[in-house]
């Protein structure tokens, strides 16, 4: 599929972008060079090919999980006016 330069233009006005004379002749070359290379990956044969969820076939590397560190809220909410249930309570802001 081969795009014209109207189809550019198009594409250009939808995007809202203003291109010159010269930067819609790079951009049709460009996008036509995609459409080239997507139309060369549709041509391969991929009957019997399994679809991988990662191209390389290695597992990811897993730490154990382990506890590294305590609960420290009691100590970070010492210092806080007031603290009710774990939470912080702070004054209303915002009027009703």
């Amino acid at each position: 599929m081969a795009l014209t330069p109207d189809d550019v233009a198009k594409i250009a006005r939808l995007a809202r972008l203003q291109l010159d004379g010269a930067e819609q002749a790079a951009m049709l070359g460009e996008l036509n060079d995609i459409f080239a290379l997507i139309e060369k990956m549709q041509a391969v044969d991929t009957d019997g090919v399994e679809a991988m969820a990662h191209p390389h076939e290695t597992l990811p590397r897993l730490r154990d999980d382990a506890v590294t560190g305590h609960d420290r809220a009691a100590e970070f909410q010492a210092c806080a006016p007031d603290v009710r249930q774990r939470l912080y309570i702070v004054p209303q802001v915002i009027e009703s």
